[in-house]
C-alpha cells in the first residue's frame, strides 16, 4: 500500500512539472511578439510575466476589496529566471539603497529563501550565511522552525523574512526569536502583505482548511489577514521602524516595466544598539 502511495506521488509531481514547463514554453513563445517589460534580476525583456496560477480571478478579487498591500500577483514571474515580483523589487531595494555593502563580512539569516536573491547574497561574501526553512527542498537549506530559531542570542547582523510571517501560527513568537537573534545594531527585512482596510490584524484558529483560508485570508496557506496594527506588532517585539517608502526610491512607471507592486514599501527594522 505504501509502495503504491509513492508511486502516486511521483506521478502527480511529474504531472505538475510537465504542466509547469509547458506553461513556461508558452509564456516565452508570447512574450517574444510584444516586449514591454524586463526582469530586473535577469534583465531579459519579454511582454508580460506570468501569474501564479493560470486562474487568479478569486484572489485578484479578494485584494481589491480588502485593498491588500503586498504582492503583484498579475506580474508574478519572470519566464526566464522564475524571479517573483518580492524578489525582484527586494533587489530593487538593495540596489537603490546600497544595503548589498552592509552584507559583506556579515552574519546573514535567510527565512524562505529566494534563489536568485541568494547567489546574490553570496556574492557579497558575507562573513555567514545561514539559509533557513522549515520544510527545507534544498540540502543547502536548513530546517528551521522560526518560532524556535536554534541558533545564539545576537547571532546575526542582517535577518531576511520576506512574505513568511502570514503563513506562521505564532507570528508574535515568531518576531521575538528574531529580535532576539540579531545583534545590537543589527537590521531586518521583514515583508508582509497587510490590508489598509483593517486596523487590526483577523485571525481565527477555526479557519483550518484551505478552501476556507484561501476565501477568508486570500490564500490556501495564509493564517491570518494583517491590518494596520502589524506595524505596532513590529515595534512590539523591540524593533525599530526603518520603513523605505518605494516613490523614494522609484518611479511608478519603473515599477510596471519591472514587475512590481509600488504601494509595497521596504519595511526595514532595526535593533537598538
Amino acid at each position: 500500500m505504501m509502495r503504491g502511495l509513492i508511486c502516486g506521488l511521483r506521478k502527480i509531481a511529474r504531472i505538475l512539472r510537465v504542466r509547469q514547463t509547458v506553461w513556461g514554453l508558452r509564456w516565452k513563445a508570447l512574450n517574444k511578439i510584444y516586449k514591454r517589460h524586463q526582469c530586473y534580476i535577469c534583465n531579459n525583456r519579454f511582454r508580460r510575466f506570468y501569474p501564479p496560477m493560470p486562474d487568479i480571478k478569486q484572489i485578484l478579487s479578494f485584494i481589491r476589496q480588502m485593498n491588500i498591500v503586498g504582492s503583484d500577483v498579475v506580474n508574478y514571474g519572470c519566464p526566464f529566471c522564475r524571479s517573483n515580483d518580492r524578489e525582484r523589487h527586494l533587489f530593487l531595494y538593495f540596489d537603490r539603497l546600497k544595503l548589498w555593502q552592509s552584507l559583506r563580512d556579515a552574519s546573514v539569516l535567510h527565512f524562505a529563501p529566494e534563489r536568485n536573491l541568494s547567489e546574490r547574497i553570496k556574492a557579497c561574501r558575507p562573513r555567514s550565511y545561514f539559509k533557513a526553512d522549515l520544510y527545507p527542498a534544498n540540502p543547502e537549506v536548513q530546517r528551521v522552525d522560526i518560532m524556535d530559531i536554534p541558533y545564539g542570542s545576537a547571532s546575526f547582523d542582517f535577518v531576511i523574512c520576506n512574505h513568511v510571517l502570514e503563513h506562521v501560527a505564532d507570528d508574535r513568537r515568531a518576531l521575538g526569536e528574531i529580535y532576539r537573534v540579531m545583534k545590537p545594531g543589527g537590521r531586518a527585512v521583514i515583508q508582509t502583505p497587510f490590508s489598509t482596510t483593517l486596523p487590526r490584524t483577523f485571525e481565527d484558529p477555526g479557519i483550518t482548511t484551505e478552501q476556507l483560508r484561501l476565501k477568508v485570508y486570500g490564500q490556501e496557506d495564509h493564517v491570518r489577514v494583517y491590518g494596520m496594527d502589524f506595524f505596532e506588532r513590529l515595534q512590539a517585539a523591540g524593533l525599530r521602524l526603518k520603513i523605505c517608502r518605494h516613490d523614494d526610491v522609484a518611479t511608478k512607471s519603473e515599477a510596471y516595466y519591472y514587475g512590481m507592486n509600488p504601494k509595497e514599501d521596504l519595511i526595514l527594522v532595526e535593533k537598538s544598539p
